[in-house]
């Protein structure tokens, strides 16, 4: 199914709904939440997933799981989205906080087979084959380090959103204890014992988040000093030991996995 509302089908008696939608550039799904678990996949694209807990962004051809009634907003970045929608007694296994995963070749050409399911597919033979191997699939992949925990209380958490929405390198932890009318060293404790990270720390792992987005149009070069690093190399090596890929991975020009 492609283009079809989750609520159209979502009473389909159906473990796993499989859906394909397009999405125009730079839009904004809103704050929402699904009774199912969702496995959203990025065919092609950035998307950046935010909830209560933290942001995961989302490079292309990788995926995020959602746990059931999550609430959560999603913004596209030139997104195709393959989604599986699934009962959450189905998957016990599910994380319970947002896991962003690659997808290898064989599970991205299920999930292009599974879209072209009708809502009611059969529950015998290919189709349910299909998705049984979705799942084992799924179950089977490694969380990726793309995402940054946002702190629980509210004035916190905004100093860490609108960084995020533009990340300065030349932000101190003087200027964020001032906003916060605290001591540096008072925010500082308070700030590790809400993320885990001191606020220097999490600054940078952000930065390094931003740069995924900013590749999709800008070169390697071009996005390190947007984010304030000394060199491209400098760059490059921040963002491989924080990701385990370079930088230059998302850059370059790629066939559209959708296309076959």
């Amino acid at each position: 199914m492609k283009n079809v509302p989750l609520a159209d089908v979502d009473a389909v008696d159906r473990a796993v709904l499989p859906l394909g939608t397009d999405y125009p550039p730079g839009h904004l799904l809103d704050w929402h939440a699904h009774r199912r678990a969702q496995f959203l996949y990025g065919a092609t694209g950035v998307m950046v997933v935010d909830t209560a807990d933290g942001t995961w962004t989302v490079p292309p051809e990788r995926a995020v799981l959602i746990p059931a009634a999550t609430r959560h907003r999603v913004r596209m970045l030139g997104v195709s989205t393959r989604s599986l929608y699934i009962e959450p007694d189905a998957v016990p296994w599910w994380p319970g906080t947002c896991t962003v995963v690659d997808v290898p070749p064989l599970l991205r050409e299920l999930l292009l087979v599974a879209v072209e399911f009708e809502a009611d597919y059969s529950l015998t033979g290919r189709e349910a084959s299909v998705v049984s191997l979705l799942l084992y699939e799924i179950a089977a992949r490694t969380p990726l380090p793309f995402h940054v925990a946002l702190p629980a209380s509210a004035d916190l958490a905004t100093l860490c959103r609108d960084y995020l929405a533009d990340p300065d390198a030349g932000v101190t932890n003087a200027a964020w204890a001032a906003r916060t009318a605290m001591s540096e060293r008072a925010f500082t404790r308070r700030f590790r014992s809400e993320t885990g990270d001191s606020p220097a720390v999490w600054r940078t792992r952000a930065r390094l988040l931003a740069a995924v987005p900013l590749l999709r149009t800008a070169s390697v070069s071009e996005v390190s000093g947007r984010l304030g690093y000394a060199s491209p190399a400098a760059f490059t090596a921040a963002f491989t030991r924080a990701f385990g890929v370079a930088p230059s991975r998302f850059t370059t020009s790629r066939r559209n996995p959708l296309q076959g």
